[in-house]
């Protein structure tokens, strides 16, 4: 039992990734390419999309993932094209989503794990086992009873906490992982809500490709969560996300520039 209040500190690390990304953003405002090309929001959504689902053994290529979503018919296992599909509909509605919404939350998990888990859009009855991409065990989600009560608290904290959102969004990220709600799509979920609570704070983090990233460095991320489970403190995993969202916006300036 947790919450009140998250530890963590807030390192000479993670002020100096703040000031960058802060920075970073400034310079992709000013080129304007990533919110004013449709072609350019819709590959990063694609990104987006194949990096979040390929932590998770989704086995779909950008390729094959645009293809699903031209209505075209791909030769993949009809999970991940559901999971596609799913995650697709969820993100193009991350506008209408109140990221400290309780109920909002159980919609995003029920439209993202439609048709894929029996308890689709309800928090879990049962206890849960947290998995890295390896099947190694990470840990054991909080208590089934006592989960809807700290994801109420973990919003209420996030929406109320003075930190940087930067910060604050990756606090809420771990803590929601260590909770783990769900019997099934926490990472999906995770992620996306940390897309989002960036997103209310700065509109280009709805097209910006964070999870791509987190995806081509999946193993500093479940080391990442490892290391704060042991420490009972999410300094370094705010650390790696922080680096993963600055090497995010870094390629976008990239992407935009070359556009």
């Amino acid at each position: 039992m947790r919450i009140k209040n998250p530890p963590f500190t807030v390192t000479n690390e993670i002020r100096e990734e703040v000031a960058a990304i802060t920075d970073l953003l400034g310079r992709l405002t000013e080129i304007h390419g990533l919110t004013a090309s449709p072609t350019l929001r819709k590959t990063n959504r694609i990104h987006t999309l194949q990096g979040t689902l390929a932590i998770e053994q989704n086995s779909l290529s950008t390729k094959q993932i645009t293809a699903v979503l031209n209505g075209k018919t791909v030769l993949a296992p009809p999970k991940d094209i559901e999971e596609v599909k799913n995650a697709y509909e969820i993100y193009e509605r991350m506008d209408e989503l109140n990221p400290y919404s309780v109920d909002h939350l159980l919609l995003a998990h029920g439209i993202m794990t439609r048709g894929l888990v029996e308890e689709s859009g309800f928090f879990r009855s049962g206890p849960v086992g947290v998995v890295d991409g390896k099947g190694n065990i990470l840990h054991f989600g909080t208590l089934p009873q006592y989960v809807p009560d700290l994801v109420e608290k973990l919003l209420t904290w996030t929406h109320n906490s003075d930190a940087h959102m930067l910060i604050k969004s990756c606090v809420f990220h771990y803590e929601f992982e260590l909770i783990h709600p769900f019997a099934d799509g926490n990472g999906r979920v995770g992620r996306l809500w940390h897309t989002l609570l960036l997103s209310k704070w700065n509109p280009v983090f709805a097209w910006l490709p964070v999870e791509s990233v987190i995806s081509k460095r999946q193993d500093e991320y479940y080391a990442a969560i490892n290391h704060a489970n042991n420490a009972a403190d999410s300094t370094c995993f705010i650390e790696f996300m922080l680096s993963a969202i600055r090497q995010a916006v870094e390629e976008a300036i990239e992407t935009a520039q070359d556009a």
